[in-house]
């Protein structure tokens, strides 16, 4: 291909320098040219961002005949000189809430799994520490990165209790007494203060980096060259920090997209233009060159795993023509907590039936109360999340969950794959002919509210602008087409014919047509009472009233005529979780099913 004017300036370039590279802009092709122009006599260092890159980068490398370049991992790097000169065993999926309280003989204050709440926060404080650049436990406040009041108070009681046993947990480790976590490996190789010997070191997805490895990066001799997206950076809840800011090095810019057209740059440009609401933001130009015109490989991305697989759910029970879906990353991924807690077990807990649950932690709980009172006083949002699909479609889940599965393909048939559904994480670095955007992202609608109604202390900017960016990611990924819901379109933003934008009718209007349409037609055929438009738009705080011998009658009889749980929720105003206890609790299921 040819190079632009840009790419040039890069390749040719002297001293540490910094590029910030838009979204399909050739950056790998760049780096590449770079090293290539080194070949001679240079010893070039390239860190990957992960194994699944350092793969690919490592057979791009060879193919231009580039042996005098190594390609690592910043913990593939810390491996070599950690973790075989010290015999430690690695505990590859890190320990579970349960096992460091039991590995630290955690003891609570009488109150409910205060045991089990001080182990979460061990466990996310050994990620803060290993994460950072500092040398000391006590160098950091854990505070600092705790946003719930609740949490924040059960922290604070505790903080002194967690800190120690933080230290003490971290002491085992490097004594080699319990196994050790890759975080751990990566800080101690850090700690270490390593000597590289490279005369260039190339940092790649240097918007994702972690303090820690910045540090060991910024204190090598080596020429220093450091890749990446100030607007792609969305791993700040895993401590990353936007290394391309902290990098005092010359700035080259990357600005022209080979990926998708121009319509697609100027989405890309207004929606990270929603920046200016919370800081001082100076527009970003990116220029669109992709002329792809394939529809061949199509995605749906999501936010989050809850609104991936509510959308997924769509698909493999209103489209029937759909036979092959593929999920980016494991399937059970999306199923699983990172600690091992499954959907089946939060499902278990939801109908009482502890004897089932596999996980230790959930186990303990006696119902989803309280294990929700532990989401808050830990900031669980995965868990979080699970108690949303459970309480959204309870016992329905296996059946969904196995029709799903039935039509997901392996890794190796990817390619037969009608439509490949994935969370904007998972995605991060492809690309596909054509993208649907799941509609569970931030809007600036909501942004412009949080501004407005909020106290400026009350805002965490970093947070909502990591939001942005993952939208931005997300439309970015697409070579050709893409189908947007209206509330996540830039204000006056002019229609496209390769932005195809949603009409998606809110909740409330789809369930209010549904009950009409449900209730009256099956009114009519039974001369039973039909409900009127006015009494289905009736704002009557019906969540916080107390269930009657009316409501029940009616409940029972709306549920005999087959409307649906989603409808019956929108029906009486009150959650999906609330009728479905009350279901439960009639016991309508084993008398009318």
């Amino acid at each position: 291909m040819q190079l632009t004017k840009e790419q040039h300036n890069i390749i040719n370039s002297t001293g540490n320098i910094k590029i910030n590279a838009v979204a399909g802009s050739g950056k790998t092709t760049t780096v590449i040219e770079y090293a290539k122009a080194r070949s001679h006599s240079s010893k070039i260092l390239y860190l990957a961002f992960n194994k699944s890159v350092k793969l690919e980068a490592v057979k791009k490398f060879q193919d231009k005949g580039l042996s005098n370049v190594t390609v690592e991992t910043a913990h593939s790097l810390a491996y070599k000189n950690i973790v075989y000169k010290h015999q430690y065993k690695i505990r590859h999926q890190g320990f579970k809430t349960y096992e460091v309280a039991e590995l630290l003989k955690l003891q609570g204050n009488g109150e409910k799994h205060t045991e089990y709440i001080i182990a979460n926060h061990i466990n996310k404080f050994i990620a803060y520490f290993c994460n950072s650049n500092k040398a000391k436990i006590q160098d950091l406040n854990y505070l600092d990165i705790v946003s719930d009041n609740k949490a924040i108070t059960f922290v604070t009681t505790f903080y002194d209790y967690i800190e120690a046993q933080t230290r003490l947990l971290l002491s085992k480790m490097d004594k080699g007494e319990i196994e050790i976590t890759h975080d751990f490996y990566l800080k101690k190789f850090q700690l270490s203060n390593p000597k590289l010997d490279f005369d260039y070191i190339l940092f790649d997805e240097g918007q994702d980096a972690s303090p820690a490895m910045l540090d060991v990066f910024l204190k090598q001799k080596a020429n220093k060259v450091i890749v990446g997206d100030t607007h792609q950076q969305i791993y700040g809840w895993r401590h990353a920090v936007n290394s391309l800011e902290k990098a005092d090095f010359k700035t080259y810019h990357l600005s022209t997209s080979f990926r998708f057209s121009q319509d697609v740059a100027y989405l890309g440009m207004e929606i990270l233009n929603w920046k200016k609401h919370l800081e001082d933001y100076k527009p970003l130009s990116i220029t669109g060159k992709g002329e792809n015109k394939e529809h061949k490989v199509k995605a749906i991305l999501a936010r989050t795993n809850l609104g991936l697989l509510l959308k997924a759910i769509e698909y493999v029970t209103e489209k029937k023509k759909i036979k092959h879906i593929y999920f980016e990353g494991n399937i059970n991924s999306y199923t699983y907590a990172d600690e091992g807690a499954s959907l089946y077990d939060i499902l278990n807990l939801y109908n009482g039936k502890n004897r089932l649950i596999r996980d230790k932690l959930i186990k303990e709980m006696r119902d989803l109360d309280e294990l929700e009172d532990y989401i808050k006083k830990t900031e669980d949002v995965q868990l979080g999340l699970m108690i949303e699909i459970v309480r959204e479609y309870g016992n329905e889940i296996p059946s969904i969950i196995k029709k799903i599965k039935a039509k997901h393909v392996e890794n190796n048939e990817k390619e037969k794959a009608e439509i490949i559904f994935s969370t904007v994480h998972r995605c991060k670095g492809m690309e596909y002919d054509a993208i649907q955007i799941v509609n569970d992202f931030i809007t600036e609608e909501k942004i412009e509210k949080l501004k407005t109604d909020a106290k400026s202390e009350e805002i965490s900017v970093s947070k909502i602008i990591e939001e942005i960016n993952l939208l931005y990611v997300a439309i970015t990924r697409t070579k050709n087409s893409i189908h947007i819901p209206q509330t996540l379109m830039p204000k006056n933003f002019p229609k496209s014919a390769q932005i195809h934008v949603m009409h998606v009718e809110s909740e409330e209007e789809q369930s209010e047509k549904s009950v009409i349409e449900k209730i009256e037609s099956k009114s009519n055929k039974s001369k039973e009472k039909a409900y009127s438009i006015e009494k289905i738009r009736e704002k009557h705080n019906g969540a916080y009233r107390p269930w009657t011998t009316e409501l029940d009658d009616e409940l029972t009889v709306l549920y005999c005529e087959g409307i649906n749980v989603r409808d019956l929720s929108k029906h009486f105003e009150r959650t999906k979780g609330a009728i479905r206890s009350r279901i439960k609790k009639l016991e309508l299921e084993e008398l009318y099913s």
